[in-house]
């Protein structure tokens, strides 16, 4: 047998390492990665959500891995709607492991002790937060984290002259109530109902913000991912669906009322401002005390303005606070018009837990926001105008809201921010339906503008 010790000082054994290391050079990533398998050490594990999964979750994974300093960043996915980051860190082969079969599956495997963080498109139901009590308490801040904002799209062909829908439209066509496009004032023809499964945190939105207690027509054809979906739409004149907004790609967008609001495209400011009838938050749920350091560190870096430029990158919207036109201002009372008039809309809304003058989880990061927001604007003050929903009369409803807006001014005042005025329009501009729980929730809400000090 041959000793390795004979070809020391060999040229072969020169030239056969340099073989090798040119080898290694023109080696594929992908290759790397998959070669990696099964030395990787696991970073983290996301599992739950397909519209944060599929492309979303991917993205912030590898630009924490950049900001850590890791090299040769590079996902394999294999299996549909699972991928692994692998990446090398120091001396160490890492890799964050990723599997986006549906909301529900996220909180099942946070439950199991499979994943360090549930990726959701909704809220934690009741009894998802009950499995999870003895781990911890779901709807705290420390455990509940509002990543991004997105539209619930409803989607149709490009060629279907429907411009919007009401939610009790848009319900009635997927209960089946509604069966030809005609009954909208369209063509005659049957409307296909196309529409996310079971497992999927869309799907749930879609069941919680427009179904109700209505069930969805059996008839209706179901998809695990959202592209999938919208590409099915896009490719039937007579189809109709629901996905999240980065997923409209070829479909054509309808503007959605709620009760006798005004119809809404999901646009950057009536998503931001929860304005939009079927927003809603994007989550990452984890432990309130993860014992794996990376988790709050991940979490922590999500949320940062690299993290939230990425959210934006990915077609979702970010929560960072920004300027812009105010949309339909010729509707407007005519004081709110004269009080408004000099001043600009941010894209921030503030909003409070259910029953409660608390502000929810998103308000509270949204404080710390705005406060950096406003030191950054100099000689402008904040103006707060509450709404509220319909109460037993309307000097009830303009109190509620005007309580709103100063709840949102003492928490400013603490950070040393001191709003220029607060107002209470109490149920004026509604932004949805008074006659639902969800749309009482939406109405109560503290707007915020941008004004030049006198």
């Amino acid at each position: 047998m041959v000793q390795f010790g004979m070809w020391k000082n060999s040229p072969f054994l020169f030239l056969a390492s340099l073989l090798i290391s040119s080898l290694s050079i023109i080696l594929p990533v992908t290759a790397w990665a998959e070669e990696t398998t099964d030395k990787a050490h696991t970073l983290l594990t996301i599992q739950g959500s397909n519209t944060l999964g599929a492309k979303l979750a991917p993205a912030l994974v590898k630009g924490y891995l950049q900001e850590m300093g890791a090299r040769r960043i590079e996902m394999v996915d294999h299996v549909e709607n699972e991928s692994q980051i692998f990446a090398q860190l120091n001396d160490e082969l890492i890799k964050v492991s990723i599997a986006a079969h549906g909301s529900s599956t996220g909180f099942k495997a946070l439950e199991a002790s499979q994943a360090d963080i549930a990726a959701a498109s909704r809220p934690a139901k009741k009894q998802e937060i009950e499995n999870l009590s003895p781990l911890t308490q779901l709807t705290s801040a420390a455990s509940e984290h509002i990543i991004g904002i997105d539209g619930l799209a409803i989607i149709i062909h490009p060629q279907n002259p429907m411009q919007q829908l009401s939610v009790q439209q848009v319900a009635a066509i997927f209960s089946g109530a509604i069966k030809n496009w005609s009954e909208l004032g369209g063509r005659v023809a049957e409307i296909n109902l196309y529409a996310r499964d079971d497992q999927s945190g869309t799907w749930d939105s879609f069941k919680r913000m427009v179904l109700g207690n209505s069930t969805l027509a059996a008839k209706a054809q179901r998809f695990e991912a959202n592209d999938e979906l919208s590409d099915r739409v896009s490719s039937d004149v007579n189809g109709i669906g629901f996905v999240g907004l980065p997923s409209v790609r070829r479909a054509k967008l309808v503007a959605i009322a709620d009760g006798f609001a005004k119809a809404l495209e999901p646009t950057r400011l009536s998503i931001a401002t929860e304005d939009y009838a079927l927003s809603r938050r994007l989550y990452f749920y984890t432990d309130d005390e993860p014992n794996n350091p990376h988790v709050q560190s991940f979490i922590k870096f999500t949320l940062s303005s690299k993290g939230q430029q990425i959210v934006a990158a990915n077609g979702f919207i970010s929560q960072h606070i920004n300027i812009v036109e105010p949309v339909g201002f010729e509707d407007l009372p005519l004081d709110f018009q004269q009080l408004t008039e000099q001043g600009q809309r941010l894209t921030v809304n503030f909003r409070f837990k259910e029953g409660s003058a608390k502000l929810d989880n998103r308000a509270l990061r949204d404080i710390e926001r705005l406060v950096q927001f406003s030191q950054t604007q100099a000689g402008k003050k904040l103006l707060l105008i509450g709404f509220g929903d319909q109460k037993r009369s309307q000097k009830r409803s303009q109190l509620l809201s005007k309580l709103r807006a100063m709840a949102v001014r003492r928490e400013l005042v603490k950070q040393g921010i001191y709003p220029k005025f607060s107002y209470g329009y109490g149920e004026q501009l509604p932004v949805a339906s008074n006659l639902t729980e969800a749309g009482r929730f939406k109405n109560r809400r503290v707007e915020v503008w941008l004004s030049d000090v006198d």
